[in-house]
């Protein structure tokens, strides 16, 4: 099964020290609240207290006159940009919405939308000169929930609007920004063939990511016009370009520098301030820095989508799935964009169904526009069908895990969007849990056990790296690629691995924009892979390097030299007699052998394979208060090659955690006009330490033979399946179908009163 056996390497799968923690944990990292410079000023955001409102006029000068003020933006300092969808479908990009999104233009689409802007002495002085401006909003109807906005007589959010994906396209706007489609097989054969067929509707609630740190940046102009920009991202190489665009900048003007990042989860992909605290700084000429305050976070950085969903599967008697249809709807807030395709693409992946048929809406709704969320759409889609999957194993009498490992896809097998599944790894996490000691163990009075399922298809992509050699033996390694996950030290086994040198002598960084090739996001589960593979190219460059040093000191050809465990020796004895140089003492004669020893990589890496999870939960449910007590809680990850084994299972287990509170209390609540009534951690409650068991991680290690060292990515799937597999078990616990998120007591006790009602 294992072409590349985890265990042979001496260094990529055991468990060093992270090399960022004692910075973490004595206060001495740096965040993106924590730049600052000699006279920087403090950005200050007026955002819209509308759901929905036409902006008449703003008025600064009140604002502008106030002493202490240096500078006021609206949406008329940015230039305006050309209506278009660009790059991939599932990733398109439109600057006539991100615009306005930074800065509100004709309209404000959401409470929170940001409409204006100051930059003052202080920070009072700023918050004074906000209640300054004036502006008259002409308030408009709004609609929040997805089904509703959809409706022929909904507010329209943009008049001129008309869905994409339907031929022939539709006369009329809509708040349908697109609808796609996937299908495979024959739809009607296919339930044709099943003994039973189940059909149900499912919604779900916007949630958000909840990172700890909040949106923050710092920016400067310097008087030749270039801009510097420090901030907590993502994806610095994106803060550039993105901020670049947005302000008519050519790219190479613009310098970010990465700050360390208190969780980004796919929150921290987009740009919300860095545009803003730019356009101040040059307007004022002072460096100037915006950090959002708890509430602007949830209130106008990018929650993932809720949901409205319907979907149908048809199974034989004896466990086969012979159809499966999806219908999901998604909330894509103010502007278009909501992870729907991702949410057909993956619904179904995880099995092998010969007729299957997915169709998505884009939805757009006076909320905070969506952003991403770990495996964006995927744990969403499986809510509704890992739920379908538990009725139907319920109703033909069959294990769940079984009825999952019955129809499992397994390299070769087609897929909804066209190619054969590339890779395998799904049959074996099914088999990890079958074969858990707990997965029979009893349960107790109202207690039940649910499993679930997830696929997500990992990344690849545009990464480099540039490894230097000391000349006493030390390795610094820069990549472009903000550690969130625990980069640095994957790189640096990594680096160690192929250099054959010790873990220590390497120091690992994330590098600014100037000094290292363009690296994408830290997203899609791409880094360890891609960024990886580039590290890994960049260190075989240094080894060969080191061997032509060795080779002109020995006075023989290049490829009469091997390199062993750090070390260059002769190829064989025909070479000569030599004893080996090793890596510190070829180190030490760069200078007498031809200089520096450096070298660079750049890759657009392909070859990923997508990650699959599949986990059970034990829980207990209070019949008198409805609260769900989370018992046991076991993932199986296929990893691929674990580099650091202890970072893969604290993704899997932040991942779970994080899908409990989707499934149990997260949501977004509006009022009647359309304001978030949660927007802060007291109101918005998101798991705490006494709401989650010790989660018992699985590595499953089937290799990517496309990796050197067989690495999947591993930080996303782990949070396709909970919300599923808490459902699941909350029906085998109290015999009653939740098909809404969040599960929350006043849910469940609802549940259990109708149920009563109906007895």
């Amino acid at each position: 099964m294992n072409d590349i056996a985890p265990t042979r390497f001496k260094w990529v799968g055991t468990r060093p020290i992270r090399p960022d923690g004692v910075p973490k944990v004595t206060g001495r990292a740096m965040y993106g609240a924590d730049f600052a410079t000699a006279g920087t000023l403090y950005g200050k955001i007026i955002r819209s207290p509308h759901a929905h409102a036409r902006i008449r006029s703003i008025d600064t000068s009140k604002a502008q006159a106030l002493p202490g003020v240096k500078a006021v933006v609206t949406a008329k300092d940015f230039p305006d940009h050309k209506f278009e969808y660009q790059g991939p479908e599932r990733v398109q990009q439109n600057f006539w919405h991100i615009t306005r999104n930074v800065m509100a233009r004709e309209k404000a689409l959401y409470e929170g939308h940001a409409v204006a802007a100051v930059a003052a002495t202080s920070k009072s002085i700023a918050e004074e000169a906000a209640s300054l401006i004036g502006i008259d909003y002409e308030v408009l109807p709004h609609v929040i929930d997805v089904d509703e906005a959809m409706k022929p007589d909904a507010p329209l959010l943009f008049e001129d609007q008309i869905t994409r994906g339907i031929e022939p396209p539709p006369t009329g706007p809509s708040n349908i920004a697109k609808r796609v489609e996937f299908k495979i097989g024959d739809l009607e054969a296919g339930f044709a063939q099943a003994d039973v067929v189940v059909d149900r509707e499912f919604k779900t609630a916007a949630v958000h990511q909840a990172y700890i740190e909040p949106h923050a940046c710092a920016a400067q102009f310097d008087p030749d016009g270039k801009a510097d920009i420090w901030c907590s991202s993502q994806g610095h190489f994106v803060v550039r370009a993105l901020t670049a665009r947005l302000l008519g900048m050519a790219v190479g003007d613009v310098h970010v520098t990465p700050a360390e990042i208190g969780g980004g989860f796919g929150g921290k992909t987009v740009i919300y301030l860095e545009p803003v605290a730019a356009l101040l700084a040059r307007k004022s000429g002072r460096p100037v820095k915006i950090v959002m305050s708890r509430e602007e976070v949830f209130k106008a950085s990018g929650p993932t989508s809720g949901s409205s969903m319907r979907v149908k599967i048809g199974v034989k008697k004896d466990g086969t799935i012979t159809a499966a249809e999806g219908v999901f709807k998604f909330q894509a807030g103010a502007f278009p964009g909501s992870p729907v395709m991702n949410a057909a693409l993956c619904a179904f992946a995880p099995y092998n169904i010969p007729n299957a048929h997915t169709i998505g809406y884009d939805v757009v709704c006076n909320r905070p526009k969506s952003a991403a969320y770990r495996a964006p759409g995927s744990p969403i889609s499986a809510f509704a069908v890992e739920s379908v999957l538990d009725i139907l194993a319920k109703k033909i009498g069959m294990d769940p895990l079984q009825l999952r490992l019955q129809n499992a896809a397994r390299a070769g097998t087609p897929m909804i969007y066209g190619p054969r599944l590339g890779h395998g790894g799904y049959a074996e996490t099914v088999e990890a849990l079958i074969n858990h000691p707990a997965y029979n163990a009893p349960l107790g009075p109202n207690q039940g056990r649910g499993v679930a399922s997830g696929y997500w298809f990992n990344g690849g992509g545009e990464s480099s790296a540039s490894v230097q050699v000391n000349e006493d033996g030390t390795v610094i390694v820069a990549t472009g690629s903000p550690d969130i996950g625990g980069s640095r030290a994957s790189m640096a086994l990594m680096a160690a691995e192929t250099l054959g040198i010790d873990y220590n002598q390497i120091r690992s960084i994330v590098a600014d924009t100037s000094s290292v090739g363009y690296t994408h996001v830290t997203g899609g589960s791409r880094v360890t892979f891609a960024t990886g593979m580039a590290v890994i190219e960049a260190s075989k460059k240094i080894v060969d390097e080191l061997r032509a040093r060795a080779a002109m000191i020995w006075d023989v050809d290049v490829e009469g030299v091997i390199w062993e465990d750090g070390r260059a020796k002769p190829a064989s004895s025909n070479v000569g007699d030599f004893a080996p140089l090793s890596f510190k003492e070829l180190a030490a004669k760069k200078a007498l052998t031809g200089g520096p020893i450096t070298a660079a990589a750049s890759v657009n890496a392909g070859g990923m394979a997508p990650g699959f999870s599949t986990q059970f939960c034990d829980v207990e449910v209070d019949p008198e208060t409805g609260k769900v007590t989370i018992l046991r809680f076991v993932a199986a990850q296929d990893v691929g090659c674990a580099i650091h084994p202890s970072y893969v299972e604290g993704q899997i287990q932040g991942g779970v955690a994080q899908g409990i509170g989707w499934a149990l209390n997260e949501e977004y609540i509006y009022d009647k006009q359309g304001r978030l009534d949660n927007p802060g951690f007291l109101d918005y409650r998101v798991p705490v330490a006494s709401d989650v068991p010790m989660i018992e991680p699985i590595l499953v290690e089937v290799p990517n033979p496309a990796h050197p060292y067989g690495a999947k990515g591993v930080g996303e799937v782990n949070i396709v399946p909970p919300m599923a597999a808490i459902a699941n078990a909350i029906d085998s616990a109290i015999r009653r179908r939740l098909t809404e998120l969040p599960m929350s007591p006043p849910r469940i006790r609802a549940a259990l009163d109708a149920a009563q009602g109906d007895d």
